[in-house]
C-alpha cells in the first residue's frame, strides 16, 4: 500500500517516509515537503496563492 500525500502550501507530492509533519494543539495535521514550505505558511503567514514559486495555484 504505497501512499503519497500532498504538501498543505505548494501541493507537491510528498512520498512515504519524506517531508515534515507538523500537528497542531487543535488536532489540525500538516504535512509539508520542505521547511521552506512550513516556513513560509507556518511563520511568515504566506497564501500559497499569491507566492510565485508554487505550481498549482487555486484560486
Amino acid at each position: 500500500m504505497t501512499e503519497e500525500f500532498n504538501c498543505n502550501f505548494c501541493e507537491a507530492k510528498i512520498p512515504i517516509g519524506k517531508g515534515k509533519v507538523y500537528v497542531k494543539n487543535d488536532g489540525t495535521v500538516l504535512r509539508f515537503c520542505s521547511k521552506k514550505c512550513q516556513k513560509n505558511m507556518l511563520k511568515l503567514g504566506r497564501v500559497p496563492r499569491k507566492v510565485r514559486w508554487v505550481k498549482k495555484k487555486t484560486v
